[in-house]
């Protein structure tokens, strides 16, 4: 269990993992939870504080509180996405958003696809060093990942026992997607009601695929990486058709993916190199290095390079 738990990672995945982690921060303050701001003009009285934000306690949200909660998050999430000062910039985001969710959440409504971000947040501070493209391998890098993970399934299984907890399974047999649809429904929604007893296989294929959610972990890296991909899918179609996004937990979700793959850097290099005029870095980016020809041996610092010497040891 202890390895599995603590399975190294490339500090590449983990630094890919941060970096869109905390970008991904910074854009929900101004992309997807904006209106947290409008807060501030709430009368105090109607903040009915989370439990956490009760044993802490909090404060109750002003204008002044919301707006320095708002800024300082947005500029310490962006320093945090280079990676610099990973446990300071990491555990302030982690501290300054938890309050900015609380304070989202304390007013009657309670969005269960940020656990896996929070959880996320959390860990990020305490899996070390990380550079992009670094193919060294972390184990407390794995931690962080694995519960992010771990997390992110608790969120599907937790909410099928939340159906069945609420609803029984008169949630399944009931018309809760074409309450959803008749609500925020979209054109493709519409066709898909007009399929006679589809929505009601939907509902089914929800729980079902809410309590297997956890088989993800027992299969093999690339039956994992499928898996993972139907997840992606399956919120795809929940955005097409009743416009419900979930972008906290696909970020989050990505702890799954191997980031390290991913090189945007790298590649707008190669990009560059294809410009007019960079005839040799055009060659280099198409034949994957360059032209045949003798053999250069750098030698030790400080010397010039040794020509014609043959390559190898």
């Amino acid at each position: 269990m202890i390895g599995w738990l603590f399975e190294a990672v490339p500090r590449g995945r983990v630094a890919a993992f941060r970096t869109l982690v905390y970008l991904f921060v910074a854009a929900d303050l101004v992309v997807f939870t904006p209106w947290v701001r409008t807060r501030a003009a709430v009368p105090g009285e109607l903040y009915q504080p989370l439990l956490v934000g009760r044993v802490l306690p909090l404060p109750t949200p002003t204008p002044a509180l919301v707006a320095a909660v708002f800024w300082a998050l947005l500029v310490v999430a962006l320093l945090a996405a280079t990676g610099r000062a990973h446990r300071l910039l990491g555990w302030t985001v982690f501290a300054l958003y938890l309050e900015w969710m609380i304070i989202a959440m304390s007013y009657g409504k309670v969005d269960h696809d940020r656990f896996g971000l929070l959880v996320a947040l959390a860990a990020l501070p305490a899996a070390g060093r990380a550079r992009h493209g670094d193919p060294t391998r972390t184990e407390a890098g794995g931690w962080a990942l694995r519960v992010t993970q771990i997390a992110v399934i608790c969120t599907y299984f937790l909410a099928a026992f939340a159906k069945f907890r609420f609803g029984g399974l008169d949630w399944a047999t009931g018309s809760v997607l074409a309450k959803a649809i008749i609500r925020r429904g979209t054109d493709l929604a519409d066709l898909v009601a007009s399929v006679p007893y589809l929505l009601l296989v939907a509902q089914f294929g929800i729980l079902a695929f809410e309590l297997l959610s956890p088989v993800v972990f027992l299969l093999s890296e690339r039956w994992r990486l499928a898996t993972v991909g139907f997840f992606y899918s399956f919120h795809a179609i929940t955005m097409a058709t009743i416009t419900i996004s979930f972008a906290p937990h696909l970020v989050a979700m990505a702890s799954f993916l191997p980031l390290e793959r991913v090189r945007p850097v790298v590649w707008a290099r190669r990009l560059a190199g294809r410009r007019p005029g960079r005839t040799g870095g055009a060659e280099d980016a198409a034949t994957g290095g360059p032209p045949p020809g003798p053999a250069v041996d750098g030698g030790l610092p400080g010397q010039a390079p040794v020509v014609g010497r043959p390559a190898g040891p």
